[in-house]
Parts: C-alpha cells; structure tokens; sequence
C-alpha cells in the first residue's frame, strides 16, 4: 500500500484526491494545502518544494502535482534527485506552459499546427505590427498568469489596450515582459489531454471548457467556468488527428530534443475547418475539465500514474470510461475574476445526491462551517446518460447550495447540444 500526496488547492486536486483514494493499492491521500472539501490536508504551500519534500519522504508517498507554478520551478526535478516517486513533468519539459514563446517556437521548429504568431518586449513595436496587418490578433503573455493572461481582440484599438495592459501596466508582472501577438483563429475550442511516459501519451476522454465569465461566451478569460465531458465537437476523425498530429508529434519532439514529458499534457485546440490549432499547452490536468473527465473514469488513476513514472504505459490496457456524460458547474464568487467578498458561509451540502461529486475550489473550513475563500469556489458535477440529463441534473443540484454572493454562468454544456 502507498500514501499519496496531492499537491493544491484547487477543484482539480479535490478530483484527483477522490478518485486516487479509491484505488487498492491506496492507504491515505494527503492534500497540501488542500481546501475545505479535502480529506488530511497539510499545510504546506505549493511552491515549499524542500518542506513537500520532507513530507513526502517521511510519509512514504507517491507525489502528484496538481498545479503548473511548482511544476515550472522544478518540483518533478527536485523529487526525483531524492529519489521519490513524482507525477509530473521536469522543469524543462514544463517549459510548454511556463513560456507561451518557448512552446510557439517548439511548435514553429517542430511542425505541429498553431496560428501565426510574432514575439514582442516593446509596446511601440507591437503597435505597429497590429496595425499593419489586416486580421484580428489575440495577445498574450509570455509567462503564468493563472489562465488570465491572455486578451482576445475584435478590433486594433482593443489589440492597443491589451498590449498596453500586459507590456506597459505590467498587469501580468513579470509574466507580461515578453507578449505574443498571434492570429485569432476563429472556430470551435475543445480541450485534449493525454497521459504520457514520454514515450507514448493514452488520451484522456475529451473535455469542452468555458473559459469566458458570462453566458453565451461574453465578458472576461477566467480559469473556468465549467466544463464537459466528452463533447460531440471532437469526433473520432478529430481524435485521431489530434492525437496523431500534435500530442504524438509532441511527445516525440520533445524526446527528440532530449527532454521526457511525462504526464498530463493538454492541448488547447481550436477547430476550423476540421483542422485543429493548438492554442497553448498546459502540463497538467485541466482546471475544471478535470472534475468531468474523473467522474467519467471507470480505471484505477493510481496503476497509470505510475506507470508514467516508470516509463510503463505502453503495457498498460486501454483506458476504459463510463459511458455517460458529465457536466461540471463552477459555482464562483460574484465578481470573479475581479474583486470578490470571501468568508461567506456555504450551506446545502447535506442535500446534494450522492451521485454529484461537489468538488471545492476556493473554499476553508472555519468552526465546523464551509466558508467561500477564492473566486472559483465549488465544482458541481453530474453524470446524466445523454448531455441534456447530465445538465439538467447539475443545475438542479446546484440550487440546493447557498452563500451571499454565489454566480454561475448558466449555458454551461449547451454548445454540445446542437450536435444530437
């Protein structure tokens, strides 16, 4: 039996928690830090890379890392000097996420499918590129900036703010030092994330994320607004492009370029024209399409973690998943991703079916009580036998939680609608 240590707070590793507890070969899954949903949480920091170290090893544990911020300072690398068994990718192989201009130009050498880009450290000249040319540009910057930092524009003037915001107001931090300008491809957006050992990558089921905060797609980038599981937008004939064209052709590239990826790599990709695009890459399962996928898992998560880390996944059986669909509603604190009030006791847990998972994102327990204590604050997830059920079944669940100041979008799923 093993111990396993979750590292995060978010809806996410609350998923991971649940679904690796269940597994045989489990005795205790700690979270660090963890949230007010997770069992055994430890109180270390994400980026504590010595003390998680330290807990690690004296706990006998296989680690899993959760978030990207420990995994671009090292964390995998650091683990595996001491000898621990980790799930994640190196440093150098986080360099996909860590920097939007490392993983364009990997893409540009390595011929895997993206929109044109160029790279910019000065506002001035950035400005004038987006006023040379005749086509609409999404702006982003270079480094992590928590899903938040990146600006789709309609217009040159809206293209002139952003660079403004990112380059000049340094809303980023140091993230926003360098920008991409790149061409706004405009289709249909789906998430793709696969398991990998670096040798080979087994895809996850496929995900749709929400990423703007109000309906129909309006209003701000958030790090989710729900998400489901799997979407009709990625065919088989997709898949199979997908999987071929970019995750193979990444995993291969990377190991051609002497680095390993092992883990989760998800691609954000944009269809058009039956072509798929990839947007950007994250190393590490999505943030909400997680809560999703995990519900949908009909798999020990455990076997295949570990078999990334030993390099096995090849003798591994196929993944095999519930054949249902599964709707995830973030629940978040009005005013996200601005200013929002925190502390608001949450209430209605003891009515929720058995059957929904509530995942917590932003939540502390305080005296008994659940308390709000971050902008995304709960992930509700219903398994439904056809897409219309399974979100039927979340929105009706969610009103039976309750705190002052609780928001959710309210189309979460019905863009896959139209395709039955």
């Amino acid at each position: 039996m093993v111990n396993i240590l979750v590292v995060g707070s978010g809806g996410r590793e609350h998923a991971l928690s649940w679904k690796l507890s269940q597994s045989n070969h489990v005795e205790t899954v700690y979270t660090a830090p963890g949230n007010g949903g997770t069992e055994n949480n430890v109180e270390l920091d994400v980026n504590d890379l010595d003390g998680l170290a330290e807990f690690a090893q004296k706990n006998n544990c296989f680690t899993v890392v959760g978030p990207e911020d420990p995994l671009a300072s090292g964390i995998v690398d650091k683990f595996n000097k001491l000898n621990l068994k980790v799930f994640g990718p190196s440093q150098a192989a986080a360099q996909l996420e860590s920097s939007k201009i490392w993983a364009k130009n990997f893409m540009k050498r390595n011929n895997i499918p993206t929109a044109q880009f160029e790279i910019f450290d000065d506002a001035q000249k950035a400005i004038e590129y987006v006023q040379s040319i005749d086509f609409n540009v999404v702006v982003k910057a270079d480094g992590l900036a928590a899903g938040k930092g990146v600006i789709v524009c309609n217009s040159d003037t809206e293209a002139i703010s952003a660079i403004e915001t990112i380059l000049v107001k340094k809303t980023f931090g140091d993230a926003g030092n360098k920008i991409i300008v790149e061409e706004r491809i405009d289709g249909i957006e789906a998430s793709y994330i696969a398991l990998s050992d670096g040798n080979v990558a087994l895809p996850m089921a496929s995900s749709q994320d929400h990423k703007r905060v109000f309906d129909n797609d309006k209003g701000p980038n958030t790090g989710g607004m729900g998400a489901y599981s799997p979407t009709p937008i990625v065919t088989d004939d997709l898949a199979k492009k997908i999987q071929e064209e970019v995750i193979e052709k990444t995993i291969h590239a990377m190991k051609n370029e002497g680095i390993l990826f092992k883990g989760f790599l998800y691609a954000g990709i944009m269809i058009k024209d039956n072509i798929p695009y990839v947007l950007e890459y994250n190393v590490r399962m999505g943030d909400p399409e997680c809560q999703p996928i995990t519900m949908r898992m009909d798999f020990d998560l455990y076997d295949y973690f570990s078999a990334s880390v030993d390099g096995t996944l090849s003798s591994m059986p196929s993944l095999s998943w519930k054949d249902q669909f599964a709707v995830c509603v973030v629940l978040a604190s009005d005013g996200y991703p601005g200013p929002y009030s925190t502390n608001d006791e949450i209430t209605g847990f003891e009515n929720i079916s058995s059957s929904t998972g509530v995942f917590h994102a932003g939540t502390k327990k305080s005296n008994g009580k659940i308390l709000s204590n971050g902008g995304r604050v709960l992930g509700v997830t219903s398994l439904g036998d056809s897409l219309e059920s399974a979100i039927n079944i979340a929105y009706s669940e969610i009103e039976k939680i309750n705190w002052s100041n609780k928001f959710c979008r309210s189309d979460i799923g019905k863009k896959g609608l139209s395709y039955f």
